[in-house]
């Protein structure tokens, strides 16, 4: 699936069609600053699937976010190795989000 890039993840937001969201940022970097969704370090994601606790159906869609982008591609390659399908890398990350809020 394609990436998403910042006015169409915020059109998403305003039309209220909530993805999932899935900040891979460290703990840290999320309760500083987030916009929601759930927080896996992506250190973290492997582990999170092998043991289940990433409880999603894989055809669902995942938005998975971080700061600047390279970790959540990173993320999203991990999920689609995986078998989850709908997976999209914010590009830019919150950084590029931020112009436009």
């Amino acid at each position: 699936m394609e990436d998403i890039q910042s006015e169409d993840f915020l059109k998403l937001l305003q039309e209220l069609k909530l993805p999932f969201i899935l900040d891979v940022r460290e703990a840290l970097e999320y309760h500083t600053y987030n916009i929601g969704g759930i927080n896996i370090p992506l250190a973290k994601i492997q582990q999170s699937i092998d043991e289940e606790e990433l409880e999603l159906d894989k055809n669902q869609e995942i938005i998975v976010i971080c700061q600047r982008g390279i970790r959540s591609k990173t993320a999203k390659t991990i999920l689609q190795q995986n078998g989850f399908k709908n997976v999209r890398n914010l590009t830019g990350g919150l950084v590029k989000l931020q112009q436009y809020l």
